[in-house]
């Protein structure tokens, strides 16, 4: 499954990359987690509840940074195992361009599941996985606008 977009976010490019690494401020924009430590400066660990279709989940996982070039891009590396439900893992190459006193946040993900998951329907698990991403940048938009994301 490969999933790409492109968000343009009011803030400079120093403070969105600041965001994008504070686990406080991922665990408020990450649909259904519960916990998101920050185990080192490029790892992380986290616990994170989700339904897609009649398949409940709780995932527990890790994820690693890798090729920083910091302000401007990095790849995220992760999987997270559901139990019975199945597993996920995947990769996604995030680049932050300045535009103005905006920052344009550009992704490029891949990602595979197993399991009870993969018997879904990739469908499904597509028009899923653009939901939780649509979530996700919408809360992490809202970081910068005091504003309330949308359910």
């Amino acid at each position: 499954m490969d999933l790409t977009g492109e968000y343009r976010i009011a803030a400079p490019r120093e403070v969105v990359w600041a965001a994008l690494n504070d686990a406080e401020v991922l665990k408020a924009c990450i649909p259904g987690c519960t916990e998101l430590v920050k185990t080192s400066d490029t790892t992380m660990e986290a616990k994170v509840a989700l339904k897609i279709g009649p398949v409940k989940a709780k995932f527990s996982g890790a994820v690693e940074l890798q090729d920083i070039e910091a302000p401007q891009s990095y790849t995220i590396q992760g999987e997270g195992n559901g139990g019975v439900a199945g597993f996920a893992k995947g990769s996604a190459d995030v680049l932050l361009t300045e535009d103005g006193e905006e920052t344009i946040l550009a992704f490029s993900s891949h990602a595979k599941v197993g399991g009870k998951l993969a018997q879904i329907g990739s469908r499904l698990i597509n028009s899923t996985a653009k939901k939780l991403a649509n979530k996700f940048f919408d809360s992490f938009h809202a970081q910068f606008n005091d504003e309330v994301p949308p359910d």
